[in-house]
């Protein structure tokens, strides 16, 4: 499966009112297992997409997938929600949950943190870097610097 492929699922996604978070690849050429995570856009994580909302995005993407005579008939197709704890991928999720709390790890230390820090999301610099909002002081991470990060849930703020 090839980039153009990946653009073609992105541009289904969002013809159906939806955004891809995340499309990963597993499994071998013999039987692919292809992962996809969508969300609604302007959505927080506990009002997202239902399992309805999966279904419809699933069926779509299997017709599509079907039809592709370079793809192996036995491919496994995974839809799911992204989760409370969605991941940041795109610039525009970093933009999008600012202000919330984030764990973000990094392929570089970040000072004497480490190289997983959390904090208070404030959202992209100009000069595309996270910044992250630790211990009332504002640290900058490059995006290129970035291998995950995701949204941080707070089960005793659930309870409020």
């Amino acid at each position: 499966m090839d980039e153009a492929l990946d653009r073609e699922i992105e541009k289904r996604i969002e013809a159906l009112g939806f955004e891809l978070v995340e499309l990963e690849r597993a499994g071998s050429k013999a039987r692919p297992i292809l992962r996809i995570r969508v969300d609604k856009p302007g959505t927080t994580p506990e009002k997202g997409v239902t399992l309805e909302d999966c279904t419809k995005v699933s069926r779509d993407v299997e017709a599509f997938l079907d039809a592709k005579e370079d793809l192996s008939e036995r491919y496994v197709l995974e839809v799911s929600s992204p989760g409370i704890e969605r991941p940041l991928v795109k610039p525009r999720d970093y933009e999008r949950f600012a202000g919330k709390d984030v764990a973000i790890k990094t392929s570089q230390s970040v000072g004497v943190r480490g190289k997983r820090v959390e904090g208070v999301l404030r959202g992209l610099s100009g000069n595309d870097e996270v910044e992250l909002e630790v211990e009332k002081e504002i640290v900058r991470i490059p995006r290129t610097d970035i291998k995950k990060a995701h949204l941080v849930f707070r089960w005793n703020e659930a309870k409020k």
